[in-house]
């Protein structure tokens, strides 16, 4: 008899533990800025080998579009964190009112780049050519670049994310994101050659952990929790980006491994994620200093009222200095 109730007892505590853990397992939704890819990689990296149900978590990674507004659905209560596309947008952000937190940045460097055909050596050799440039273009780099080096807006044309225009024409240029379009050109049998803004004095950051101001106060042990798991994944996916690659093609089956490996290889090749201070300060880390230099360029260019926004406001580095995921 006491053996049997010592059994049944050790059942209960058995079931009680697991309905605990299970309950441990906070939910927690992240949206990224554009459909599954590499650029994603640490995050699904840590869905997929499990380091954030280690921290308690039970992340749901939704993706982005380019008809998604994500600023929007976070506002709604849609998601609890999204994927800046840099901090300087989201500054923006939350001078025209919206509360949004920055509390990590994946990538060191902005990915931004132009892209120019094998004649063009230089920005300054792009003085009388077209320029492909997305309007969001207009209230961001594309200034810094006409100020630096003389591009004019007499040269800005639509770019529609297709690069058949560019490719049919040696008097062009277009924007592009390091890892994907130098690809699809690479792919299409055209000799080009990569400008690289954050190599050349561009210094905004970019893939943020963007957040609600009310959710990094009422939910600050899952939003610690969230940065340090994703950290972690970004280490992992950095040294074997398998597990991820495998959830990003299955939520985006039109990524393939060759653009994943490409994608991976430019990643590292240009320390996009382990440049500068992430080299002693940890993957993901913000420079204040860094943060006020891109604030002033806001500020600047009138994209933001200074008396309306302190850059210490729309960011909690908290988070992000107590974590040091060295790469």
């Amino acid at each position: 008899m006491t053996s049997t109730i010592s059994r049944t007892l050790a059942a209960v505590a058995a079931g009680l533990l697991l309905g605990s853990g299970a309950h441990a397992q906070e939910k927690f939704t992240y949206m990224t800025n554009w459909y599954a890819q590499a650029e994603h990689g640490g995050f699904y990296q840590a869905v997929a080998t499990g380091l954030y149900k280690k921290h308690g978590l039970d992340v749901t990674i939704r993706m982005g579009g380019p008809q998604v507004n994500i600023l929007q659905l976070m506002a709604a209560g849609q998601t609890d964190c999204i994927m800046g596309s840099s901090d300087m947008q989201m500054m923006v952000a939350r001078a025209g009112g919206l509360p949004v937190v920055t509390v990590a940045a994946i990538f060191q460097k902005d990915p931004q780049v132009f892209i120019a055909h094998e004649h063009v050596k230089s920005f300054e050799d792009m003085k009388d050519k077209n320029i492909l440039i997305a309007p969001a273009a207009q209230r961001g780099y594309w200034l810094w670049l006409k100020k630096k080096y003389g591009l004019q807006d007499s040269q800005a044309r639509p770019y529609t994310f297709n690069i058949q225009p560019f490719v049919a024409d040696r008097n062009t240029v277009q924007q592009g994101y390091l890892t994907s379009e130098p690809f699809a050109i690479q792919k299409a049998g055209v000799k080009a050659n990569t400008f690289l803004f954050a190599d050349h004095g561009w210094t905004s950051y970019a893939t943020t952990i963007s957040c609600m101001e009310d959710t990094v106060k009422t939910r600050a042990s899952a939003v610690d929790a969230f940065v340090k798991a994703t950290m972690e994944g970004w280490k992992s996916f950095l040294a074997d980006p398998a597990p991820g690659a495998a959830l990003i093609k299955k939520d985006n089956p039109n990524m393939t491994d060759e653009q994943i490996a490409y994608s991976v290889g430019k990643l590292k090749e240009m320390g996009m994620v382990t440049a500068g201070e992430a080299k002693t300060q940890g993957i993901g880390t913000i420079d204040a200093n860094r943060v006020r230099q891109n604030f002033a360029f806001l500020v600047e260019n009138k994209l933001v009222d200074a008396g309306k926004l302190k850059p210490e406001d729309a960011f909690k580095l908290d988070f992000i200095q107590s974590t040091k995921v060295l790469p």
